[in-house]
């Protein structure tokens, strides 16, 4: 006759240990996932972490209660919108006044008169 028993541990390692996360950690995991072609899922299993919880991360960082870290290749896009010059166009002034560039945040005022050649050498170096 075979006898059957069942062995219950109370051990440490047995039982799952809520962790601290610092702020900064959350903040790349969730930068993580805003990369092309990644998934919560993924980004969540590198990171030994469920998935929920992840997206409890973005849902924090969309509130604004989680800063994420600056992307490393910033790119943004800006509007730019062109009219055609009434006159002749040429690298002299430009009649009407000034000229302002808005990128973000950031507005760049030109001085009234400026050369097509001034507004393209300030928007490719915004650029």
């Amino acid at each position: 006759m075979s006898a059957y028993f069942e062995v219950l541990t109370n051990e440490r390692e047995t039982q799952r240990s809520n962790r601290k996360w610092p702020d900064d950690l959350k903040a790349e995991i969730v930068a993580e996932t805003l990369r092309p072609g990644a998934t919560v899922n993924a980004v969540a299993a590198r990171h030994g972490l469920a998935a929920n919880q992840v997206s409890a991360w973005r849902r924090m960082a969309r509130d604004g209660r989680l800063v994420l870290p600056a992307p490393e290749d910033a790119m943004e896009f800006v509007s730019l919108m062109v009219a055609t010059p009434e006159a002749p166009a040429d690298t002299g002034p430009i009649a009407g006044g000034s000229v302002e560039i808005a990128v973000g945040a950031v507005t760049v005022r030109l001085e009234p008169g400026a050369s097509a050649e001034r507004i393209a050498s300030v928007v490719r170096a915004l650029a």
